[in-house]
């Protein structure tokens, strides 16, 4: 078996490739640092035909998308044969919400022959499970989380994103495409007159296709988290991923952020 992997920025793309051996795939446009001591296939979300045919060529059976990606822009004078065949149905998925989008890309990888498994089989560790990871103090978070929890739960169907803020019991930001990053930055910068504290939240949606759409944190969120005045970090049990775990703990427990996972 060998395994594929799209990569797409942080560090997942590099920690799959070195425990696989897996050939690594970057796509001009999507901002990856990955890089591997295996094979490297260089391509365009316009070429597809090209990507499968080289994927084939290395006996890729399995793909694994690894890391966080934006939408691409398409540039139509650089489609191939392939690509224009899937263009429309490329075209449809754009204009959906991201499980749309994520359930159309998965279906077209599928019938070119390939397999899609999650990052969280090959690594399980990545998993967060039941408890509290870093810090103690929960009396002070946990209405803000279970606050969190309702509100996630309420857009779950609407498709909107996997995490939100709530601080003193009022939802200070929601994610959207953006995605968490610009969440937390929008945080810090129109709370100035709010006290410090509250909660990042972060669960998966309904129907969203855990193979190529898991949450995750790692060292750059508690930085996000920090600079944003929160003071905790509530995952979803069995549903989250956390990289770089040992620097992702020390970080939280430097900067006074509880992390905790619960059902």
């Amino acid at each position: 078996m060998t395994v594929g992997i799209i990569a797409g920025s942080g560090s997942l793309p590099e920690m799959l490739s070195a425990e696989t051996a897996g050939v690594l795939v970057r796509l001009k446009g999507v901002a990856t640092t990955a890089n591997s001591k295996n094979t490297i296939i260089e391509a365009e979300f316009e070429r597809l035909g090209e990507l499968f045919a080289a994927l084939h060529d290395e006996g890729v059976t399995k793909l694994v998308f690894a890391g966080a990606m934006q939408r691409p822009a398409l540039d139509p004078a650089r489609l191939d044969s392939t690509t224009m065949q899937l263009a429309p149905r490329i075209m449809a998925a754009l204009a959906k919400g991201d499980d749309g989008l994520l359930r159309e890309v998965l279906a077209i990888f599928t019938e070119a022959g390939f397999e899609i498994v999650a990052a969280h089989d090959l690594l399980p560790d990545l998993l967060v499970m039941d408890g509290i990871m870093c810090g103690a103090e929960l009396d002070k978070l946990q209405n803000d989380a279970l606050r969190g929890i309702e509100i996630l739960a309420a857009l779950s169907p609407l498709d909107v994103g996997q995490g939100c803020v709530v601080s003193n019991g009022q939802c200070i930001g929601i994610e959207t495409l953006q995605g968490t990053d610009q969440l937390l930055k929008f945080v810090q910068n129109t709370r100035v007159q709010l006290p410090k504290g509250g909660v990042l939240v972060k669960r998966t949606k309904s129907g969203q296709d855990l193979r190529i759409d898991m949450p995750t944190i790692g060292p750059a969120t508690i930085k996000a988290v920090s600079d944003a005045g929160l003071t905790g970090i509530c995952l979803q049990a069995g549903h989250v991923m956390v990289l770089d775990r040992a620097q992702t703990i020390q970080l939280a427990d430097d900067a006074g952020i509880t992390i905790w996972a619960s059902a």
